[in-house]
């Protein structure tokens, strides 16, 4: 038998790659009986003298590109690359093990808290990150679709939600349960909901609907919807060590991945986005998160990257909720989460024609010879009062009350054909129209720069209907869909007023 002493280096780092990788899931356990050989092989192969080596194999194991992309601020050294190998190994297992998804009381101790604080943004950037490799890693080894079902739907689940429902409290509005929504949604295959037994379907649609519906208690969007250019940014960011990188992040919204997979269960709706979908959808994601934490820049003034450009263009088609009005005035007025539970939601199915118009920086100097229109009113998508405009194949011709002359928003169309890049985005208008079983529809708005957060004015044709708000996200690129919710245009935007839920999808 050949001695491993006799083995040159380069040949010795190909077997321990082989055996390291011959299995895709899970840690590297193939390359365990090497590494306890003797010292000169360990020396030779261990991550701290070789982790050119360890992160060949966690690029094996790992999807990579978007994360090597992303954090551009200082290149990801073989060592940092070791670190988060480390770190995923450890707390996959840790998953797998069924670890911490469910307490032992109301009260969680500093460091359950700690440790689902860790796995979460863990496996929340792995999805963010996805080519296939990382989403495998999480459900086919760690399981971590069971992990979260118990995590958010069991009775003793960790998250509190079904602990605080039988109290009559509303489930805790927190950092945990809004990255476990996302990471649900990401991951929400419908049919393991569709059994004959219809336990599962039940406990998660019941905890599901709570944060959907529940528009007086979870936020969709930070900050608050009512302002186009907020002064400040949100408090509560996060910390997150990522590959060696110090990341400030905040975290998302918990009620537009609640309502997706609610209605989505529901409904037993054909969503357009699948599960596990590539990083390039999730791109809007990313920036929104470092945008909304960077204190460094104006938060109001820049697009921040959290909205594609083109991403609204096209035709939707979707439904839109209601709960019966002494239900909801109810829950207004302080009732516990069950009557919401009990309530009838009904819904109507409606179609929707989008287009995007463009305003782009004509000066090389940070387009300041181009100003946008003004933040306008919140309850008719942030248009300024008295605003007109003309639409015509070329985009839209704005006259805004007070200024002299017009401004032309390009739509997206011509911008398509432009050879170059059109330069700086200033500002996105939509405009586009609907039909539903209520009649025909306009709908007019705009996206907040600071995260893409859309809100559009919808004015029924006949006028009889009144006008609505629909405001929310683009949850995903592509192959997205639109999750928000609506409500009504009669009380104040600091007032709590009328409201339901809606999702769309691209028409096939």
């Amino acid at each position: 038998m050949t001695s491993l002493a006799s083995i040159p280096q380069e040949v010795l780092e190909l077997i321990a790659f082989f055996a390291a990788t011959d299995g895709f899931l899970g840690p590297p356990s193939g390359v365990i009986g090497l590494l306890g050989a003797d010292r000169r092989t360990h020396t030779a192969l261990s991550m701290p003298s070789n982790p050119y080596l360890w992160s060949r194999i966690f690029a094996h194991k790992f999807d990579t590109s978007s994360a090597l992309q992303r954090l551009t601020d200082r290149s990801i050294c073989p060592t940092e690359m070791c670190e988060e190998f480390r770190k995923r190994c450890i707390w996959l297992k840790h998953i797998r093990r069924r670890t911490d998804s469910l307490a032992t009381s109301y009260t969680l101790s500093p460091t359950h808290r700690l440790n689902l604080q860790t796995v979460l943004w863990m496996a929340y950037l792995m999805m963010l990150e996805n080519e296939g490799k990382n989403v495998r890693q999480l459900r086919e080894y760690a399981g971590f679709d069971v992990w979260l079902k118990d995590f958010l739907f069991h009775p003793s689940g960790a998250s509190l939600a079904a602990w605080s429902v039988r109290i009559d409290l509303w489930p805790p509005n927190d950092e945990r349960t809004a990255l476990a929504l996302w990471l649900f949604w990401y991951m929400l295959q419908p049919d393991d909901y569709m059994s004959d037994d219809d336990t599962a379907f039940r406990e998660a649609s019941g905890i599901l609907k709570l944060f959907g519906l529940g528009a007086h208690q979870y936020a969709l969007c930070t900050p608050p919807w009512s302002e186009f250019a907020p002064p400040s940014r949100a408090r509560g960011a996060s910390a997150v060590k990522h590959f060696g990188v110090q990341l400030k992040i905040a975290p998302p919204a918990p009620a537009p991945p609640a309502i997706l997979a609610y209605l989505t269960l529901a409904n037993k709706l054909s969503v357009s986005l699948a599960p596990g979908a590539t990083s390039a959808e999730w791109e809007g994601e990313w920036m929104r998160g470092l945008h909304l934490a960077n204190t460094s820049k104006p938060l109001g003034a820049v697009y921040s990257g959290a909205f594609i450009p083109g991403s609204l263009e096209g035709v939707w088609e979707g439904l839109f909720t209601y709960t019966e009005f002494t239900a909801y005035a109810a829950l207004l007025s302080g009732a516990p989460p069950t009557v919401l539970q009990r309530s009838l939601v009904a819904h109507h199915p409606h179609l929707w024609k989008l287009r995007e118009h463009h305003l782009y920086a004509s000066g090389e100097v940070d387009g300041q010879d181009v100003r946008p229109i003004a933040p306008g009113n919140a309850l008719r998508g942030y248009i300024p009062h008295g605003c007109q405009w003309i639409e015509t194949s070329e985009g839209l011709t704005l006259k805004e009350a007070g200024r002299a002359e017009p401004l032309l928003y390009r739509s997206w169309s011509t911008v398509q054909k432009d050879e170059k890049p059109p330069g700086k985005l200033l500002d996105v208008f939509i405009t586009g129209e609907g039909h539903s079983a209520w009649g025909q529809f306009n709908l007019a708005g705009r996206v907040r720069p600071c995260d893409g957060f859309i809100s559009l004015s919808k004015e029924y044709v006949d006028g009889d209907r009144g006008q609505w708000l629909y405001r929310g996200y683009m949850i995903g690129n592509a192959e997205g869909n639109l999750s928000g919710r609506w409500r009504d245009t009669l009380s104040p935007p600091d007032v709590l007023g009328y409201e339901g839920c809606f999702v769309m999808s691209r028409r096939k």
